[in-house]
Order: C-alpha cells, then structure tokens, then sequence
C-alpha cells in the first residue's frame, strides 16, 4: 500500500492530526536547528536544518491531497507554538508572566476552535 493511498483510507481526523503532528514536529526540528546554527554557527545543524525544511514542504504538499489547507496549516502552527513556548520557558529560562499564558491560552483556544470547527458540520 502506497502512502498516498494510507492517508486516504485512514478516518479524516486521524488522518488530519497525523499531518498536524508530523508538520509541526518537522517545523519544530528545523526551528531548533536554526537557533543552534545561529548561536553556535555549526555548518551541521544549517544542513540538518535545511534537510527538515525541505522534508517539510514535501510533506506540506503531500498532506494537501487528503486535507484542507487552512485546517492542516493551523493545526501545525498550533502545535507548533504551544511547542516552541514550551521550550523558551524550560530550556532558554524565558519568563512568562501571568497575563501572557492567559493570552497564549485564550489565542491557542481559538485556535483550536478554527481547527476543530469543520468536524461540527455535516458534509
């Protein structure tokens, strides 16, 4: 069985969460890459880095066929913030005050709510 047609026999949100998370942890890994690349200057982590962008965008184009862009793009960007706020606060000691993870809760609530929306409706 082909990938393509794995993607289309899988149930929509499976299918759509499975590409959520495989962007976002593609994005994730580059983003880190890059911040490694930029503090430390390792010619390895820009290769790596470019390597999982790449990926990334193959895989982008590829989820389109079996999913609706706005759905899989907010998901991964979702995902991928609650990701990258996570590690500021526990491995850069980033200070988050109170107001801001009220705001960041608010606008991930929203978020999610823009994703999650198209299953409430009937096709």
């Amino acid at each position: 069985m082909s990938a393509p047609d794995l993607l289309t026999s899988l149930p929509r949100f499976a299918t759509l969460a499975g590409a959520m998370v495989i962007l976002a942890g593609l994005d994730f890994c580059g983003a880190l890459l890059a911040k490694q690349w930029a503090d430390n200057g390792s010619r390895l982590c820009f290769l790596i880095g470019i390597a999982s962008f790449i990926v990334l965008f193959v895989f982008y184009a590829a989820s389109l066929k079996t999913a609706e862009l706005s759905v899989v793009t907010m998901g991964w960007v979702v995902l991928l913030q609650v990701g990258l706020v996570l590690i500021d606060r526990l491995h850069y000691d980033v200070a988050i005050s109170a107001d801001k993870w009220i705001a960041i809760v608010v606008v991930l609530g929203l978020q999610a709510y823009l994703i999650l929306d198209p299953f409430s409706a009937n096709p």
